[in-house]
């Protein structure tokens, strides 16, 4: 039997994309979404675990979306496009932002919202990912989730700058802020832990309880294997490489992938990142997981070994076959092989 959320995505009227992984995201085919006021297609992948889920939706040139607000959490990539998004509260004042291709922001919980394509001779595209899914099978009434008057004016008063970029960075490679103007080309911050070259930052979205982060590799390099809940979006930015994703115990799959690509690994399967290509690999990550409001407590352990206790597989006790085939796809693209001696 469908979930309360199944349904409602099937009354959108819209396709819905399913498997482990999209080959490229800007070339999904959409059709009309008459809730949104432009084209769209779902993508609710295996690994999603029902928490979240994703859509593609484009702004005809010149046009706008619908206005919207709804009680699920919603963040927001710009795939193609330049453009502008308002944001206001009620009959309070309307805040705009202008956006671009790789821009990253959130759409504060339950606050009415409209998107605008900028240019009048293309379409401008918008990934978003959300919790929909969670939130429509918690409530299973669509009138509630999409019509709820209440305003969590903790979050979003209506506050001049609220989207100006600004942000706080803290310790652990957390930036808060409610607009990243750039994400592919963002500095990242060194995180060794997760493997050699490696990069990361984190971001903390209007008060939102998903979360977002930015990963780089170098040429030459993988990054360790590790293990986490559902629901992680995990999109290619930069980079030609590929993915192995596995069960505990069990036969790994591999997602070659290129910009634009997405992979979700499913509740604790072990996934492993390698940059076979010839420039640096940088991925988005779009998740139901914030640092700040944690819907699980304690540490989280990302980058601990699993023989202390973690999620990680340090590169000494990987399967030696792991690091034979990254050496012969190097080999195949020309890229030279930066890797830890063993």
């Amino acid at each position: 039997m469908d979930t309360p959320y199944d349904a409602w995505a099937a009354s959108q009227g819209i396709d819905v994309v399913k498997g482990y992984g999209v080959a490229n995201v800007y070339e999904l085919p959409l059709k009309w979404w008459d809730r949104m006021g432009g084209h769209g297609v779902f993508i609710n992948l295996q690994g999603t675990g029902y928490l979240d889920d994703a859509y593609v939706c484009s702004i005809p040139p010149g046009k706008s979306l619908n206005p919207q607000r709804h009680l699920f959490e919603e963040l927001v990539y710009v795939l193609d496009g330049r453009g502008a998004t308002t944001v206001w509260q009620g009959n309070g004042a309307k805040q705009s932002f202008e956006w671009q291709k790789g821009s990253l922001f959130a759409v504060p919980l339950n606050a009415w919202y409209q998107h605008f394509n900028g240019q009048g001779d293309r379409e401008a595209r918008l990934l978003a990912v959300t919790d929909a899914p969670l939130v429509f099978n918690l409530f299973h009434c669509e009138d509630f989730v999409m019509n709820n008057p209440y305003v969590f004016s903790d979050r979003f008063k209506g506050e001049e700058g609220y989207f100006a970029g600004k942000g706080r960075l803290y310790k652990d490679r957390v930036l808060e802020t409610n607009f990243v103007a750039d994400a592919i080309h963002i500095e990242p911050i060194a995180w060794h832990e997760r493997g050699k070259g490696n990069r990361t930052i984190f971001f903390e979205l209007a008060e939102s309880t998903m979360g977002a982060h930015v990963s780089e590799f170098p040429v030459g390099i993988y990054k360790k294997a590790h293990r986490h809940g559902p629901g992680a979006h995990v999109m290619i930015l930069t980079g030609q490489g590929y993915s192995f994703m596995w069960p505990e115990g069990q036969e790994r799959m591999r997602f070659d992938w290129s910009p634009g690509s997405i992979i979700v690994p499913p509740e604790e399967w072990f996934h492993q990142h390698f940059n076979s290509g010839d420039r640096p690999a940088r991925y988005l990550a779009l998740k139901m997981l914030s640092r700040r409001y944690k819907l699980v407590p304690g540490k989280i352990k990302s980058d601990v070994s699993i023989k202390q206790g973690g999620m990680q597989i340090e590169y000494e006790d990987e399967d030696p076959e792991i690091r034979r085939i990254f050496e012969e796809s190097c080999a195949r693209s020309g890229a030279e092989v930066q890797m830890p001696k063993r």
